[in-house]
């Protein structure tokens, strides 16, 4: 998979897929949009003081970098998991300059340092911890539950099948009761398919650039 880095909108840095033309952050800005689609719409929603996150995307690890910072600035206790088919090199993650934009509490090299599929998470302070895995979506299975789920794969025109009811299913099952689910996309398709999964779906306004996101709700 050929990937460059690129320099976004507010001036962070992503990647481009240059055989997809598709880039793991919003164009408008990487930074920007992780902080407001995850963070803002997303863990700041929990109401509670210990929870767990299940990120489907790895990427970058710019949303493992916020919410670790978000953990230790807010006196939370963070389980987090995600899952990765393809991670970064480090000629790749050692260009991203994510650190230019968040005070980080734990350097974005540490996190891709980690190593993959370890048989339990990593505790990199009293605020957060986290296990890796590198497998493809399709075969992931784990048998935690989770408060929170970021889903952040490659949009619906690019990787059609991340977003089919199977995948979402998935998602579904490993949330707890009145667990939610974010993303930065607000697809028809994809709305519909969440809603009859059992998801309570909400449009909200999305971040710079992008009309649209969505937060839905496993209210059983």
């Amino acid at each position: 998979m050929q990937r460059k880095i690129i320099v976004t909108g507010d001036g962070s840095s992503s990647l481009l897929v240059e055989k997809m033309g598709e880039t793991f952050h919003s164009r408008h800005g990487a930074v920007q949009e992780s902080v407001y689609v995850y963070i803002e719409n997303g863990l700041k929603k929990i109401k509670k003081k210990e929870l767990s996150i299940l990120e489907f995307g790895f990427g970058t690890g710019l949303n493992a970098l916020l919410t670790a910072n978000h953990a230790l600035k807010h006196d939370l206790k963070i389980r987090y998991e995600t899952v990765e088919a393809y991670p970064l090199t480090l000629e790749e993650y050692v260009l991203l300059n994510y650190e230019d934009f968040v005070q980080a509490t734990i350097s974005l090299k540490k996190l891709h340092e980690i190593p993959w599929n370890t048989p339990s998470p990593i505790i990199l302070n009293n605020h957060f911890s986290i296990l890796k895995h590198q497998q493809k979506i399709e075969y992931f299975s784990v048998s935690q539950k989770f408060d929170l789920i970021y889903f952040d794969v490659f949009g619906y025109d690019y990787q059609p099948e991340l977003w089919q009811k199977e995948i979402l299913q998935k998602a579904f099952d490993f949330l707890i009761p009145g667990g939610l689910f974010v993303t930065y996309a607000c697809k028809g398709v994809v709305n519909r398919n969440l809603q009859e999964i059992g998801f309570e779906v909400h449009k909200l306004k999305g971040p710079p650039g992008k009309r649209e996101m969505t937060l839905a709700v496993k209210n059983i």
